[in-house]
């Protein structure tokens, strides 16, 4: 592989039917502990991964996605499974790939912690990631 070429990363939720590929390319990655990520994931918080959307491509079981909110700001589930793969933010222009969907090992890291104001009171956060109220600023 050329030193410019970017790999290919490879996703999908729990039972196969919904697979995607994205480019090993995020811009920023984060733990979001705000209450509606916590619901949406079941946990305390949600790694994530923020690309540009076109540059995610599901490869299989477009069929079975299943979208709750908005055509530009909504959460992309498996409609067989439930598994949880991506957000759709910023006026549907980028992507919130959820790092547990993903099969292959990116590159990026999560950097930081954002609504940590709104944690479960049960929480505690032991990494030294920077924290931060709400969005990062």
């Amino acid at each position: 592989m050329a030193t410019d070429e970017v790999r290919e990363l490879q996703g999908g939720c729990r039972c196969g039917a919904v697979r995607y590929t994205v480019p090993d390319a995020f811009l920023y990655a984060a733990n979001c502990h705000c209450s509606q990520c916590r619901a949406a994931t079941g946990s305390a918080y949600k790694p994530f991964a923020g690309i540009e959307r076109p540059k995610l491509a599901i490869t299989h079981g477009a069929d079975h996605l299943a979208i709750f909110g908005e055509p530009d700001a909504n959460d992309t589930r498996c409609g067989l499974c439930g598994c949880f793969l991506y957000s759709m933010v910023r006026d549907g222009e980028y992507l919130h790939v959820a790092m547990g969907s993903l099969r292959d090992d990116p590159t990026i890291r999560p950097t930081h912690h954002i609504f940590v104001g709104s944690k479960a009171p049960w929480e505690q956060i032991l990494d030294d990631l920077p924290q931060y109220e709400e969005h990062r600023t």
